[in-house]
């Protein structure tokens, strides 16, 4: 008989339908692996404010939480959005709940590491538009649009075309862009205690999904 395999719970605030279904699909994948050591639970409500989503979680233990946000523009305010985010996750911080935010943001938007599953994504975009071309090549699809692309019978079949092989690659691709901007001398920006670059491409979900597969000993 196999033995009964635990679950490891990990939470997420998520600010977009695309980023809840690709967390529901990996946590599909992971509890359906057999090299899996550990099965997996995320808890990933569509929620942009941080502290919104800290104040309503009920916790006893030191609860880390990873936020999705895109990095979408140098303009205000984009800018202004950012920032509201980090100051949001740093209040969460001291609420006296024993949660830590942490960032996984993608600078232009979601869709880079979406692409990165299939294919590199190295060159820098002016406007969340421009990743329709690369999706529709790395996927042979033909959306008209980033909405056509974002329909959730269409996402969901993206999804389908992957494996945890190729989420393994995309964490590999994202640390060779984030060794790149580095390399290149980008500055790594701090504010409230979160890291991230200005330029893109550059992103930081690639270190959760990496700790998660980590964690349940699939890399």
């Amino acid at each position: 008989m196999a033995k009964l395999k635990s679950t490891k719970k990990y939470y997420f605030s998520v600010e977009g339908e695309t980023e809840q279904w690709y967390l529901k699909w990996l946590q599909g994948e992971i509890n359906d692996s057999s090299e899996a050591t550990f099965k997996v639970s995320f808890d990933c409500p569509i929620e942009k404010n941080p502290l919104k989503r800290a104040k309503s979680l009920v916790v006893i233990r030191k609860t880390d939480i990873y936020h999705i946000s895109d990095y979408e523009s140098d303009e205000p305010i984009h800018v202004k959005e950012f920032k509201d985010t980090m100051d949001n996750m740093k209040k969460a911080k001291e609420l006296g709940k024993q949660i830590t935010y942490k960032f996984g943001y993608t600078n232009l938007t979601f869709d880079l590491w979406i692409v990165l599953h299939k294919a590199d994504c190295n060159g820098p975009f002016a406007h969340r538009r421009q990743y329709l071309l690369p999706i529709n090549r790395a996927f042979n699809e033909n959306f008209e649009s980033m909405d056509d692309y974002k329909h959730e019978a269409n996402f969901k079949r993206i999804l389908n075309k992957l494996t945890l092989t190729d989420v393994i690659t995309a964490v590999n691709r994202a640390k060779v862009i984030m060794q790149r901007n580095k390399d290149n001398g980008y500055i790594l920006h701090e504010y409230k205690g979160f890291k991230y670059y200005k330029e893109n491409p550059s992103l930081g979900i690639w270190e959760v999904i990496k700790k998660i597969l980590k964690d349940c000993e699939l890399v």
